[in-house]
């Protein structure tokens, strides 16, 4: 029987050496003659253990890592095919406590399947959602999305039912689906892991919005900085193409759906959504004013659905297994689960996903094991670089879109980014600032100028002119930024600045003057 071996293909795994892992275990394999074959998978999400090598056992998959190509002989001397015991063994892959405690919905085959083969996709329930979806009306199908509670998981959390019910409603012979895959905020990685693990699901997720709301075309907007993602989606929808999936007559049910990738140039601002349709139509980057909305008048002057990957890759769950189903996870008006994604200075970094409900210390301190430093947590940045620094004083806040509202915080994307105390929370403001100069598409002045306006005053602050005065003029162009600028670009600045400078007053401190030696 042949022996099956998994090592990832996913980006983070690509950067410690899965690759020349890959190749010193298929040289091991020819030199010993054994029956075994290497499966390139998407990463299970425990990122401090790549290159995560695992096998397949009759007691279940075994893992071990993190794998260097020296480790390899060693491995293969010491039983690995068979599951054998060696210093990088971790046991059964499920057991895992990291692993083991997540609730996994939408990254259920993340890890597990070959990417690229439907038959793996369709063993693990894939298509479930999609052959549901078909004998719905689409009316039914908005309808179970809305029932089930869904929000947008890229950063908005509006409701994904009522934006496509208002697509479906719209007049308009065309209409389109665009997944906005332009991931460009710090410590997120969540499309990217779905897109080069499991892009069969976003293919589904799409092909169902598209028979929920009349749209016969997707497109998939990504970012140059993704080329592995942009490969491995390519191939799949070429695959699905070729298996009926897309095409005038999906499985033969006479509903056409075809979706293309189209690839940015990598501007942070075209995350946002009318941004990012100027972008797909070949035009500048820049944000469009509001009314009308890209559900009644989006790309190319049609009716537009725009979701997030995970808003997407979330829906064949939903009509798989009942929007009941999905809805009973999370707390409040935060229904299902939310990939967390923790990167920075902690000890065990990765995608962790899971209900809403959990505390912000529970993830950080349990989950991610405080720092990897090993010194004290001092904040945490919670929804990239936009998102609002929280000491661990507000670690009892719960993971919730109106929790950390109601603390003038945002989950966005759900990264999570965190910092000793050794950070100056002064430069992380600066660089707040100095983030939204640089990318601002300039359409507004209150996000254009006061972005470079902020950057000046807190210089002006970090030099001790006139501290008190800074610090009033700096709150003074935040509140413009937050209630002037036409997008989160510029309206979501003053969060990472505000919040340092309300949670950490003693970084903006004037230095004290040293005394001359005597």
């Amino acid at each position: 029987m042949t022996t099956t071996i998994f090592v990832p293909r996913d980006a983070a795994a690509l950067a410690v050496g899965a690759d020349r892992v890959a190749a010193a275990i298929s040289r091991e394999i020819e030199m010993r003659g054994v029956d075994a074959r290497v499966v390139r998978n998407g990463s299970r999400g425990l990122l401090w253990l790549e290159p995560m090598v695992e096998v397949r056992t009759e007691h279940g998959r075994i893992a071990y890592g993190p794998v260097s190509p020296g480790d390899v002989p060693g491995l293969f001397a010491a039983g690995f095919l068979e599951g054998g015991a060696h210093p990088l063994c971790h046991g059964r892959t499920r057991d895992i406590p990291f692993l083991r405690n997540q609730t996994r919905l939408t990254f259920a085959r993340c890890g597990v399947t070959d990417p690229l083969s439907l038959d793996d996709f369709r063993a693990y329930s894939g298509l479930k959602g999609l052959e549901k979806a078909l004998t719905m009306s689409p009316g039914e199908i908005v309808a179970a999305v809305a029932e089930s509670g869904l929000r947008g998981r890229g950063g908005a959390g509006f409701p994904t039912g009522i934006k496509w019910k208002t697509v479906l409603d719209a007049p308009g012979a065309t209409k389109y689906i665009v997944c906005n895959a332009d991931e460009g905020d710090s410590g997120t990685f969540s499309d990217r892991m779905v897109m080069e693990g499991d892009p069969f699901m976003l293919i589904e997720g799409m092909i169902i919005a598209g028979m929920a709301t009349g749209a016969t075309k997707g497109y998939v907007y990504t970012r140059s900085e993704y080329p592995h993602a942009i490969e491995t989606m390519r191939r799949a929808i070429t695959i699905a193409r070729e298996a009926n999936l897309l095409g005038p007559s999906i499985l033969g049910s006479g509903r056409a759906f075809d979706m293309e990738v189209r690839e940015g140039a990598g501007a942070y601002v075209c995350g946002e959504e009318t941004s990012l349709l100027n972008s797909l139509e070949g035009k500048r980057g820049i944000v469009r004013a509001k009314p009308p909305l890209p559900a009644l008048q989006g790309l190319f002057g049609c009716p537009t659905v725009v979701n997030n990957v995970i808003s997407l890759a979330s829906v064949p769950v939903i009509l798989d297994r009942g929007p009941a189903f999905y809805k009973d996870f999370g707390v409040g008006r935060s229904h299902g689960t939310i990939p967390i994604q923790l990167a920075g200075n902690v000890k065990h970094g990765g995608l962790y996903e899971t209900a809403f409900g959990l505390s912000l210390g529970e993830i950080v301190n349990d989950i991610g094991g405080g720092t990897l430093s090993g010194r004290p947590v001092k904040a945490v940045q919670v929804g990239g670089p936009l998102g609002a620094y929280f000491p661990p004083s507000l670690f009892d806040t719960i993971f919730d879109y109106e929790a950390f509202a109601a603390r003038d915080g945002l989950i966005g994307h759900a990264g999570i980014v965190v910092f000793d105390d050794t950070v100056d929370m002064l430069k992380q403001a600066r660089f707040a600032m100095e983030f939204c100069a640089i990318e601002s598409c300039g359409k507004c002045t209150p996000c254009r100028i006061g972005s470079t306006r902020g950057v000046e005053t807190v210089d002006r602050i970090a030099a001790g002119v006139e501290p008190e005065q800074s610090k009033a003029l700096l709150a003074d162009l935040c509140n413009t930024m937050k209630f002037g600028s036409l997008c989160a670009l510029g309206g979501f600045t003053p969060y990472p600045v505000m919040s340092a400078l309300k949670h950490f007053p003693e970084d903006f401190a004037p230095a004290p003057i040293k005394e001359a030696a005597e």
